[in-house]
């Protein structure tokens, strides 16, 4: 290196990040045509750790803390560049800050419904949303798996990774729990638990920690839940008769706030007692047909003026009216 080389090089004694904007989780401290003194100072706030990278290979893991750089606080890194145990030159190495915050709010849904099997209702299709929050746990593995080389690494770039690990984890529990969905949402709680315990390895391996997940809301799409509407509310109608009187009883005052006054009510109250009377008489059996009693028998009616006369007769005794 040529002295006016040297001497062009600017050398960093502090590094520090101090997350001037929500929802990094990687951040690579700007190293451009710079170097690392040697005892330089390292801050790692809290909620924050810190890696040195050399040559793509991660090395050293800080938390929270102020370091000073040197080959005792760099052991990892310095077998990698082949230090002697005292260096004191500055070096060259890539440093990133890794979030290790509550990433909360972040929200998770279906985006179309899934058909899961329904004791009482056969295959019904679901549809379920909610929240969950996360942290960066472990730095080595989320550098490795997930942020790599990049210079900045945020939430919106993983969301859509987490979001359909945890419906399909969703839709494997659903698939085989025994839970009727009327009783879902009794049952929202441990339903979130199971997922959560299920998600939880997915997300370790990413690097991450799955703090809280919960189940907001489980429903059916419109057309399914207007059928359950219907059969919830037949069920609650049980009598059909005390159901028309009810029915007879609410059309009351909405005759009577129609034009007409006294009329309307008479009209609506006339319309609602013919309304629970139809239905009652509809309800009721139709009682049995009486036999033709002798006397009914041997006798007919006039064919000019009703009168009740003998089959035999010829005329009619009242009218004078022949017979058939």
């Amino acid at each position: 290196m040529s002295l006016r080389t040297f001497l062009g090089k600017q050398f960093i004694a502090v590094i520090q990040w101090n997350e001037d904007e929500d929802g990094v989780l990687a951040y690579r401290y700007p190293m451009q045509d710079m170097e690392i003194e040697n005892g330089g100072q390292l801050t790692v706030r809290e909620s924050q750790m810190a890696a040195f990278v050399n040559e793509g290979r991660i090395a050293d893991i800080f938390r929270p803390g102020l370091y000073t750089l040197n080959t005792r606080n760099l052991p990892l890194l310095t077998d990698l560049m082949n230090w002697d145990k005292a260096f004191e030159s500055p070096f060259k190495s890539d440093v990133y800050f890794f979030s290790t915050r509550l990433q909360i709010g972040q929200r998770w849904g279906t985006a179309t419904p899934i058909t899961i099997r329904d004791k009482e209702y056969g295959a019904v299709r679901l549809r379920g949303y909610g929240i969950y929050a996360y942290r960066v746990a472990d730095p080595r593995a989320f550098y490795t798996s997930v942020s790599g080389t990049r210079d900045i690494y945020r939430v919106a770039d993983l969301e859509g990774q987490l979001r359909e690990t945890i419906i399909a984890r969703m839709t494997d529990i659903f698939a085989n729990s025994q839970v009727p969905f009327l009783d879902m949402a009794a049952n929202q709680a441990a339903l979130a638990q199971k997922i959560a315990e299920q998600v939880g390895p997915a997300f370790k391996a990413l690097g991450l920690e799955l703090n809280q997940l919960i189940v907001e809301n489980l429903s059916l799409p419109d057309e399914l839940q207007k059928i359950l509407d219907q059969r919830i509310g037949m069920n609650m109608v049980g009598d059909l008769g005390r159901y028309a009187q009810f029915e007879a009883a609410q059309a009351i005052p909405i005759a009577a706030a129609n034009e007409g006054g006294a009329a309307g009510v008479g009209v609506g109250l006339g319309a609602g007692i013919t309304i629970a009377q139809t239905m009652m008489n509809a309800m009721k059996p139709a009682a049995p047909v009486a036999p033709l009693s002798a006397a009914s028998a041997e006798t007919k009616f006039c064919v000019e003026c009703g009168h009740a006369i003998p089959r035999p007769a010829k005329f009619c005794p009242e009218c004078g009216k022949p017979q058939q």
